[in-house]
């Protein structure tokens, strides 16, 4: 279980990895067509066939400003709720935040690669009987598309999104949307990368010729970078097939880092082609990058 951090520098900029802790989710829905017989050699899953998944938020530091990436599954609403995703954790995102020295208002910037509620649940807390923004003084930086998307959800996705906790963040002016690709710094790229949803977002870093890659959901762990692995979530499939080839391409020429959002065990890790097919290297982690 990744429940512990990584602090690492990459060129000028320093990293660190916060966890939620970890939750379960349906193994077949993680895996879309690949039938069990093979993902559950990469997944082990549970009596209700359920694997588990990390909640793995980044921590950017630039200078001045920091830049919290994903921020986890946040409170329990309910019951019902926990009985579904198992929600394990013994500290929040919150308290490991604070755990690095670092106040909820030092934050700048949060970026959601899209609003599904395990990806912005600690978007928003709640306090004195509302929700507010749980980084008051952040902008948060999501695709136009996703805002909409995520307040008027179609049937399909209506359970995925859990709109009351995002409407705090416009009635607040803490909301800043963006129309496709946008660099937030210099290094810091945001890439309007469609797929999981119409609206899904991943995050590009460099620093000193060195990057790396926040997918998000585009390859949520290590074991989706086969081609084939990819979520029966993902709204446009043969989209995320086609981002996911060029991505895969440019990250190996490249040679650049993953950090992976939803791996229960790795975080970090470069890819390379073994026998035709994408795998997943897992980077031993260092001070330095």
């Amino acid at each position: 279980m990744v429940n512990f951090k990584f602090i690492m520098k990459l060129g000028d900029l320093e990293l660190i990895s916060v966890s939620d802790g970890t939750f379960l989710l349906d193994g077949g829905a993680m895996f879309g067509v690949v039938p069990k017989a093979l993902w559950e050699k990469k997944a082990t899953a549970d009596e209700k066939n359920r694997i588990t998944l990390g909640l793995n938020s980044l921590i950017l530091k630039k200078g001045k400003t920091v830049i919290i990436l994903e921020t986890g599954l946040g409170e329990i609403p309910n019951k019902k709720f926990q009985e579904i995703y198992s929600l394990r954790r013994d500290k929040t995102l919150l308290d490991r935040i604070k755990e690095n020295d670092f106040d909820l208002e030092d934050i700048n910037y949060v970026i959601n690669t899209h609003l599904h509620f395990d990806h912005c649940g600690w978007n928003t807390i709640s306090k004195e009987g509302s929700l507010k923004p749980s980084f008051p003084k952040a902008k948060y930086i999501i695709q136009k598309k996703e805002w909409e998307s995520a307040l008027n959800p179609d049937e399909r996705s209506s359970a995925s999104y859990m709109k009351e906790k995002l409407l705090p963040l416009q009635e607040w002016g803490n909301l800043e949307l963006i129309d496709g690709d946008f660099e937030l710094e210099e290094g810091i790229k945001i890439m309007h990368i469609p797929g999981h949803t119409r609206g899904h977002q991943c995050v590009l870093i460099e620093s000193r010729g060195k990057k790396l890659f926040f997918p998000g959901d585009l390859i949520p762990t290590s074991a989706h970078f086969p081609l084939p692995y990819i979520m029966a979530y993902d709204l446009f499939p043969l989209e995320t097939l086609e981002n996911k080839k060029r991505i895969l391409q440019t990250a190996e020429k490249e040679d650049w880092i993953f950090a992976l959002y939803h791996d229960p065990e790795h975080i970090f890790g470069k890819v390379e082609k073994f026998e035709g097919k994408w795998k997943f290297v897992p980077l031993e982690v260092r001070n330095e990058i």
